[in-house]
């Protein structure tokens, strides 16, 4: 599994990210492009303890969930969204490419923290598990946008 905190797969995504344009169009899912730039910032934010919607621990999505947010296996289309990370209100196309590349910048920077703070829903993950989880959420939806 490719890992954000490597610079190669760190690459890969930003050239990702700026390949696509305020027409972009999802070949599956609600989201516009500025939306879907919005909704990924959620997991960078939550791991880098910025501002973010309050999450509780979920002892049912932890046990059942949790390893699939790091493992090899793609995530199938259209996965339900956690209701406080939805996004449904219209967003600057612009003003959301610039903060999720500057949080994948600033997320990839922290490659040698030995020490995250637990993830408020699915607990603690290692360095490892949260480089990789913070890729396949971004892969997920950049093939969302077919990129």
């Amino acid at each position: 599994m490719k890992s954000l905190l490597d610079p190669t797969a760190h690459n890969e995504i930003e050239s990702r990210i700026n390949k696509l344009s305020v027409t972009s169009t999802a070949i599956w899912g609600k989201m516009n492009v500025s939306q879907m730039f919005h909704h990924c910032q959620f997991p960078l934010k939550i791991a880098l303890k910025k501002d973010h919607p309050e999450l509780k621990p979920n002892i049912f999505a932890k046990l059942l969930f949790k390893k699939s947010m790091y493992n090899d296996k793609p995530w199938r289309k259209n996965l339900p969204t956690h209701s406080k990370l939805k996004v449904v209100e219209q967003k600057d196309f612009e003003t959301e490419k610039g903060e999720l590349l500057h949080l994948v910048a600033e997320f990839h920077n922290q490659r040698d923290k030995k020490e995250w703070e637990p993830h408020p829903i699915f607990g603690k993950f290692t360095n490892k598990q949260w480089g990789q989880l913070q890729y396949k959420h971004l892969d997920h939806h950049l093939q969302q946008f077919n990129v």
